[in-house]
């Protein structure tokens, strides 16, 4: 079988952490006599574009998590085994127990990195269940000293204006952390030192489309209801779709051919979060009667968290944060139920100030399980982590972790054009974003790669304001695995690295609806003084986060009745390219009808001015992701094509 890479699983970061002389000059214990190991990736790219406003107050406590390194290679080589159709050991997955015991990192390990946190002042040191990371917590000044950096205020700064924004100030290290060297080949990372603004976010949220009553329509409810002329012409397009308000799960049903026997029943998605929604029961309730979909049931919903709660921000950074709807939970889990209103879903909820880490904690408390079982089989990872901003192998060690105990790890390609940390790694299975056409009778009008250029009307001249879409291209990381070797056009994958071109992972590998234009309207809560739930409201949602829970729910569907789970699925998804499993998102032809080749977007409280969206935009240097016939980096092998992709799967199981 040859496993899934090329001799070797990192490119450029070979090893986790990397060796420095003597520690950081200046930095806060620097005077001790051992050497000292600075850990890459352990500063948020945030700080890069962001003006310093003061120190952290002395005060403040952190809870910091120092990662662990796993035996990797064993644990990959298992995981390749368990995940390859035809190998002895395919689907013998591990518990989560068997594989701490067998892969994790050893008793000895942990307490050794726990040991040096308690004897350099920190408190509450607790190794984690499955051995993973080790947590402690202490004032700023002590952390600073463990760590080696320092701990500063920052507000971020438009990147565009170079301005400071109304974000929330938020708290951060200025400098990578440093372990004695003694530690450095048992650490993988360091996380909890930051409480920058959620960069991990994947998601797309517009005002409520009440205004589709109005007598201007400014939304369609299906695809081309609406058209708006555009004078003078943009691109060559004199007529433009205006966005939908938001599809309905009966459309998106519809467009990815979901049937009423596949319902997911009996599987269980997980999904990971950062904040709690309010009342997700109730809202999800709420959504299936809006939705004309079967009533959950209360055993088909929990709510669990994982990690540490956040010490209350202070009364001026509250003020500084901008008033924001984050509908991203909600839109979660009722993705996940437009497509698999039968499966079971546990929401789990990471805490803490840093989001990465809180992120990472819930998708490791689903691998934990109660140490018999994980708690799902699928996951759904609607966020992104920014390369840079935690380390390749943390991530890394989860996703295989994922994969040798039988757990889909879906990622959300993030909504930027190139990569990120989360959806790069191989183990991981990234879902890309399309731009979606569901015409009147439910019927796919088009689907294409979710890249638009933005242009801007402003005393009649259009300004190129440039493009956005969906995440997706090569690793400079990790080699290109043996699973894409002959399906991705190696024009797509290859990579420079050391003054060598090789073929690197390419992303997305799989895709769904995500451009704001073509989103899904999202059923929340809101919120009547302090916690108490109010009305239901409604409000139009998009980004990877929506494409990513769709792809999970349809995996449920197919997943229906299998004695065992997909797992990764990865190698079986690449055996099915060019099949009719999935449905190839094309480029946008010139002979395409205008109102398909663009969404008019009317001025509203964030756009002043009309505005145009060209869907498919290829135009470096914004981004260098394409969409093309068969695999492309915008779409991966395509979107599912309902019955089709669920027969395939089993099939191919």
């Amino acid at each position: 079988m040859g496993g899934f890479f090329h001799a070797g699983l990192a490119m450029t970061v070979c090893a986790a952490v990397a060796v420095t002389a003597g520690g950081v000059a200046g930095a806060p214990g620097s005077a001790r006599a051992a050497s000292v190991v600075a850990v890459p990736g352990s500063v948020p790219a945030t700080v890069g574009s962001a003006v310093r406003v003061g120190a952290a107050s002395a005060s403040q406590r952190l809870t910091v998590q120092v990662w662990l390194k796993p035996d990797a290679a064993g644990a990959a080589a298992f995981a390749d085994a368990v995940a390859t159709p035809g190998s002895p050991r395919f689907h013998h997955y591990l518990s989560p127990d068997a594989y701490t015991a067998r892969f994790g990192p050893s008793p000895a390990q942990a307490g050794a990195v726990a040991a040096w946190l308690t004897g350099v002042g920190l408190t509450g040191v607790q190794v984690d269940g499955d051995r993973d990371r080790v947590s402690a917590t202490g004032p700023v000044p002590a952390v600073e000293s463990a760590f080696q950096i320092r701990i500063g205020r920052y507000r971020a700064v438009d990147a565009a204006s170079g301005a400071e924004g109304r974000s929330s100030v938020f708290t951060s290290n200025d400098r990578e952390v440093s372990v004695p060297a003694s530690l450095a080949s048992d650490v993988l990372g360091v996380t909890g030192l930051s409480d920058a603004p959620a960069a991990s976010r994947s998601t797309a949220a517009s005002a409520p489309p009440s205004h589709a009553a109005a007598k201007a329509a400014t939304c369609s409810r299906y695809w081309a209801q609406h058209a708006h002329a555009l004078h003078p012409a943009y691109q060559g397009l004199a007529r433009a779709s205006l966005p939908v308000c938001g599809y309905s799960a009966a459309q998106l049903r519809a467009g990815y051919g979901a049937t009423s026997r596949d319902t997911g029943r009996g599987q269980t998605v997980a999904l990971t979060e950062d904040e709690p929604p309010t009342a997700m029961f109730r809202t999800l309730t709420a959504y299936a009667r809006s939705n004309h979909l079967p009533l959950p049931k209360q055993s088909q919903f929990r709510q669990v968290q994982a990690g540490n709660a956040c010490q209350a921000p202070s009364a001026a950074d509250r003020a500084a944060q901008s008033p924001r709807v984050d509908v991203e939970a909600e839109m979660d889990s009722e993705a996940v139920y437009a497509m698999a209103p039968g499966a079971d879903q546990v929401m789990v909820v990471g805490t803490g100030c840093d989001e990465d880490q809180a992120l990472l904690d819930a998708a490791s408390a689903v691998l934990a399980g109660d140490g018999h079982h994980p708690l799902a089989s699928i996951v759904s990872n609607s966020w992104q982590i920014p390369l840079g901003e935690v380390s390749p192998q943390t991530v890394h060690a989860i996703d295989v972790r994922a994969a040798a105990e039988g757990v889909g790890m879906y990622f959300a390609s993030g909504d930027t054009p190139g990569l990120t940390v989360t959806d790069s790694d191989p183990y991981a299975v990234a879902v890309g974003g399309t731009t979606l056409g569901v015409g009147a009778a439910g019927n796919r009008v088009f689907e294409t790669g979710w890249s638009d250029d933005f242009g801007s009307l402003s005393s009649g001249k259009w300004t190129d304001l440039g493009v956005s879409g969906g995440g997706g291209g090569v690793s400079d990381v990790y080699r290109q695995p043996s699973y894409q070797k002959g399906v991705v056009p190696a024009s797509m994958a290859r990579v420079g690295v050391a003054k060598k071109t090789v073929l690197g992972r390419t992303v997305p590998d799989i895709a769904a609806a995500a451009d704001p234009d073509t989103g899904m309207l999202t059923g929340y809560t809101a919120t009547d003084g302090p916690g108490k739930p109010g009305r239901y409201r409604t409000v139009s949602s998009a980004g990877t986060s929506l494409s990513t829970p769709l792809v999970a729910g349809l995996v449920a569907d197919a997943q229906q009745g299998r004695t065992s789970p997909y797992g990764f699925i990865n190698p079986l998804l690449y055996r099915l390219a060019r099949t009719r499993a999935f449905h190839d998102a094309l480029p946008i032809s010139t002979s395409a009808p205008q109102q398909n080749r663009a969404a008019y977007v009317a001025p509203d409280d964030t756009f002043t001015s009309v505005g145009v969206d060209v869907f498919d935009a290829q135009k470096h240097p914004d981004t260098q992701q394409v969409t093309a016939k068969g695999y492309d980096t915008m779409t991966g092998l395509g979107t599912p094509n309902g019955a089709d992709f669920i027969n395939a799967l089993r099939r191919g199981r």
